[in-house]
């Protein structure tokens, strides 16, 4: 069963085009990962400063893997200190919907 985290965000306002820019390009390489079934970026209409990331992995070994790319490491590095405060990132699971696999 598929394991997917959303990550909230809070990027300070002088750092959005620069946080897209490496968030966008982290995305384009996680979504190349054999673990990584989905990996969006969402910003708010609402509040701009606000993003969530939409990370559904295989299973349960896939989000470590992730986090041990080279291109998660140099985004890490680089959005930390454009963030407005921690990241915050929330664990779901996927609940079957009838007539799809169980």
């Amino acid at each position: 069963m598929s394991e997917t985290v959303l990550v909230h965000v809070r990027v300070r306002e002088e750092c959005l085009e620069a946080f897209i820019e490496a968030t966008r390009e982290n995305a384009r390489c996680s979504r190349q990962e054999p673990g990584v079934l989905r990996f969006d970026v969402l910003q708010g209409t609402e509040d701009p400063c606000h993003f969530v990331l939409v990370e559904c992995y295989r299973d349960r070994e896939a989000p470590a893997a992730h986090k041990a790319t080279a291109h998660y490491a140099r985004w890490r590095e680089t959005v930390e200190p454009m963030m407005a405060e921690p990241r915050k990132g929330t664990w779901y699971r996927e609940i079957p919907v009838s007539g799809e696999r169980p």
